[in-house]
C-alpha cells in the first residue's frame, strides 16, 4: 500500500480518537468497565490498522477485518452509555459519524 494512503487513514483513525477522548471521559465517570472497554476496542482499531498497512495480501486483510470488528465494539459501546444515560445522543453525533465513515474504509480495505 502506497503511503499517502496510510497516512490518511491513519489520520482519520488519530481523529476519530480525539473525538472520542471526552466521550470515554464522560462514560468513565459512569461505568468504568464501559469506558475501558471502549478504549480498548478503539486502541485495536488504530493498533491493527497500522498492522494492516504494514502487511501483504491475506495478513493484511485479518488485521482490516479485526479493526472493523473493534471499531464495531467501540460504536455499540458509544451506543450503550447514550442508552443508559451516561451521555446525550448529541454529544455522540460527531463520533458515531466519524467511526462510521472509518468503518467504510476500513471494510473497503479488508475487500482488496
Amino acid at each position: 500500500m502506497h503511503k499517502p494512503m496510510s497516512n490518511d487513514i491513519m489520520e482519520h483513525v488519530l481523529q476519530t480518537v480525539e473525538l472520542a477522548r471526552p466521550i470515554v471521559a464522560a462514560i468513565n465517570r459512569r461505568d468504568r468497565d464501559l469506558a475501558s472497554q471502549v478504549r480498548r476496542a478503539l486502541n485495536s482499531v488504530g493498533l491493527n490498522t497500522a498492522e494492516g498497512l504494514g502487511t501483504r495480501s491475506g495478513n493484511a486483510r485479518l488485521r482490516f477485518e479485526t479493526a472493523l470488528g473493534s471499531l464495531r465494539e467501540a460504536r455499540a459501546g458509544v451506543r450503550i452509555a447514550v442508552a443508559w444515560g451516561y451521555v446525550a445522543d448529541g454529544a455522540v453525533a460527531a463520533l458515531v459519524e466519524s467511526l462510521d465513515s472509518l468503518g467504510g474504509r476500513l471494510f473497503g480495505l479488508g475487500r482488496r
